[in-house]
């Protein structure tokens, strides 16, 4: 065969792929194109992640060593949303098995920190030290290196101890969102002294930032693994921190942390099999929601048309209001999840749906402690090597700049995850020690007749319903992965009520017509923070990777290089 007719050959096979049932809808106009290859790429929010992903594959590293490096760079380089002093959830797939492995990298509450005990202390809400539970990225890294990683941390981290050391521009979002969360880094003397520019300023758009202090912190990762973090002074630095602000933590609490692997909980779409991971994420709510849009011809009314997202947002209601019912830390609750996927039931609760009327209470009610927080300040990226192995991973330390509180010493600013802990005893998710909270962050999977997509969008509660448009816009509507992350998106970040928020990218008529419907729109400008920001990689039966990153951050999906042999 020639090489003109492999290439058709291969353009056909795509858009076979991509086209799905709603073929013939309109798509979103895009500003970027998807990046193409047979060897690797990584995806991330940070270009400099990204590039130190793609240095590792080069070195001759797996999909996994190479997440695991631009994690750490990413770390560094985003430390509104993302860095070890917070969580991480992970699904692989193993190319040479066809198996896909969840990783639960969830930190705990400290043992001694109960419900009880804050509401002895007059609270009530988990805020302040008290929402600072262990961090679980490393052992995640450590988990997922030891069972599919080729190289070692001292290769690995090398990319994030280079820029720790040297410094590296900030780039537009995140010098944003930085300037922004000044008066909270204000706040702790070892924040101040880390994160603020001579401990007055956020780094402005392409300034040089330094931490130090984190490059040490790497280099004991690198030379001790896991203990370089959870023993020695890394750990003692953070029981130090939390006993000066009258937090519980222990030694104990930080060493005897494992991360956790999962089995992916999935549900079929149109043919495609997705994939979340279980409690304690939300994961399930995407599958939940993907349930219910499947008793609607989604396609056949049109993308963006009134019709098609009134039907989402309402099953979105749906959807969350079981999540937030029912998940929280398997150890500690029984999650009904099999009945939750139950596509009988599905069908039998799509019922609820008006078809021409928003629902502004939907059952079961949620619990307040959740209701009302927006914590979403998170990274995703995403990789697929020449040899087909995919890495999902998210990592978080959930508000902007977490808890803004840093371990002396370290450069590691701690996360705020146990503020989505309820303090009320009849809750699932009430606080008890060494329990999980419920998590935001999730990571996704799909595929079909051969063809695999690693995808995620961040962005607190957000998520699931993001993912479910996502998947939407490919079984639906016959979209490329960015396609599917550009194209405007609805968000409903609260649990009640008829608000929703919606991106101006939807026609305005339509807008108008969801309003009539009872809908409370607020119209928001394209490309914001509202509707999160998302990478996907995906890898069909030729062998070829496809790379998207949407314009919503600062991000790119960049592939690997060929090797350069001699002449």
């Amino acid at each position: 065969m020639s090489r003109f007719l492999r290439c058709l050959t291969l353009v056909a096979g795509m858009t076979s792929i991509a086209q799905g049932q709603g073929a013939g809808a309109a798509r979103p106009t895009v500003g970027r194109s998807m990046v193409t290859t047979r060897l690797g790429i990584v995806a991330s929010s940070s270009p400099l992640a990204a590039k130190a992903g793609t240095q590792v594959l080069e070195m001759g590293g797996n999909a996994v060593d190479a997440a695991i490096a631009a994690n750490a760079v990413i770390a560094l380089t985003e430390p509104s949303g993302d860095g070890i002093g917070g969580d991480l959830f992970a699904i692989i797939y193993d190319a040479k098995s066809g198996q896909l492995h969840g990783l639960n990298a969830a930190g705990w509450a400290p043992r001694a920190l109960t419900a009880d005990v804050l509401r002895a202390k007059g609270q009530t809400a988990v805020r302040g030290i008290h929402s600072v539970t262990v961090p679980g990225a490393v052992a995640g890294w450590d988990a997922m290196r030891r069972k599919f990683g080729s190289l070692g941390f001292a290769q690995l981290l090398a990319p994030a101890i280079y820029y720790a050391e040297e410094g590296f521009p900030v780039t537009e979002q995140v010098a944003r969102m930085w300037g922004r969360a000044v008066d909270r880094l204000d706040d702790n003397a070892y924040t101040k002294a880390t994160f603020l520019l001579d401990g007055t300023r956020a780094p402005t758009e392409g300034e040089v930032f330094r931490n130090p202090d984190l490059a040490r912190t790497f280099r004991r990762i690198a030379e001790r693994g896991r203990d370089g973090f959870y023993t020695g002074p890394v750990a003692e630095a953070i029981v130090r921190l939390s006993k000066e602000e009258g937090g519980l933590m222990e030694l104990d609490d930080l060493r005897e942390l494992e991360a956790e692997w999962v089995t992916p909980i999935s549900t079929t779409y149109r043919g495609w099999t997705v994939y979340e991971l279980p409690a304690p994420t939300q994961g399930i709510a995407a599958l939940m929601m993907l349930n219910l849009m499947e008793q609607a011809p989604l396609g056949d009314w049109g993308f963006h048309s009134a019709r098609s997202l009134h039907y989402m947002i309402e099953a979105k209601k749906l959807a969350y209001a079981d999540m937030l019912k029912y998940t929280a830390d398997p150890r500690f609750t029984k999650v009904p999840t099999a009945a939750m996927l139950d596509k009988k039931a599905a069908a039998e609760r799509a019922r609820q749906i008006d078809p021409a009327r928003a629902a502004c209470t939907v059952t079961p009610a949620t619990y307040q402690s959740v209701a009302g927080l927006q914590g979403s300040e998170t990274i995703y990226l995403t990789v697929v090597d020449k040899d087909g192995n995919m890495v999902s991973l998210i990592q978080s330390i959930y508000s902007e700049f977490g808890s803004a509180l840093t371990a002396p010493g370290t450069g590691v600013l701690l996360h705020n995850r146990g503020s989505l802990f309820s303090l009320d005893p009849a809750s699932v998710n009430v606080l008890a020690g060494r329990k999980r909270p419920l998590h935001t962050i999730i990571p996704a999977f799909m595929e079909k007749d051969g063809t695999r997509i690693s995808f995620g969008i961040m962005g607190g509660w957000n998520q699931s319903q993001a993912h479910a448009q996502f998947v939407s816009n490919i079984a639906d509507y016959g979209m490329t992965i960015q396609q599917a992350l550009e194209a405007g998106r609805f968000s409903k970040n609260s649990f009640d009520g008829c608000d929703v928020n919606i991106e101006s990218l939807v026609p305005a008529g339509v807008i108008d017509q969801l309003k009539a419907s009872g809908h409370q729109v607020t119209t928001v400008g394209p490309r914001s923070g509202t509707f999160g920001w998302g990478q996907a990689v995906q890898r069909g039966p030729s062998g070829v990777n496809f790379g998207a990153s949407e314009p919503r951050h600062d991000g790119a999906a960049i592939p690997q290089g060929a090797p350069i042999r001699k002449p």
